[in-house]
């Protein structure tokens, strides 16, 4: 699941676009999911293997405050150890991930009206199969049986396929915010957008 996550990272393409190391992907953006609430996680399988999967979280205020508390300063402590492969490349990455926080340009939620979140990932060859909305309708059937209020994801305007398929279930835009993240890697234009589905 892990590779499939890094081999799309990058608007479809592998995360050594900007990141060094796919370790420190996986660590600093997936082991949350994977070490600490993996039971909210479903696979789509084709030919006797994995070929997309959905991570999803319940409380994302607790993931929060599990992220600052116990992932992140492993990972920080493990880039600062020597752990992973790095260059200028990840250090930029990380130099525009702040940046984009100071300025502003992640779309905010209400976690108190959309806690839970998800995220989505399939190999290039088994997209419009349908297996995306499979697991996506999994789920939100899930959650709904959990009594969950709200699903909220957060996506990018340069994923337009993933924006219709969210906006066909009931997702609808929150916030969108231009951001200068991509700057020089895409050549156009990029919004951060956030989509919540109310359940009740």
């Amino acid at each position: 699941m892990l590779d499939i996550a890094a081999n799309t990272a990058f608007f479809g393409e592998p995360v050594e676009a900007f990141l060094d190391d796919r370790r420190l992907f996986w660590d600093a953006f997936y082991r949350y999911y994977t070490d600490l609430e993996s039971e909210h996680a479903w696979v789509a399988c084709a030919n006797e293997q994995v070929v997309g999967f959905l991570m999803g979280c319940l409380d994302t205020k607790q993931q929060r405050a599990r992220l600052l508390r116990e992932i992140w300063p492993q990972t920080i402590g493990n880039l600062f150890r020597g752990a992973y492969r790095l260059s200028t490349r990840t250090w930029r990455y990380i130099l525009r991930v702040a940046l984009a926080g100071l300025r502003g340009e992640y779309p905010k939620v209400d976690f108190d009206v959309y806690p839970a979140h998800l995220h989505l990932n399939l190999e290039a060859a088994w997209r419009g199969f349908g297996l995306g909305r499979r697991l996506l309708e999994t789920y939100l059937d899930y959650l709904r049986r959990l009594g969950v209020p709200g699903v909220h994801l957060e996506t990018t305007s340069l994923n337009q396929v993933a924006c219709h398929l969210y906006q066909s279930v009931g997702f609808h835009l929150i916030e969108a915010k231009p951001t200068r993240l991509w700057a020089g890697l895409v050549p156009q234009p990029v919004e951060n957008r956030c989509f919540g589905l109310k359940l009740g």
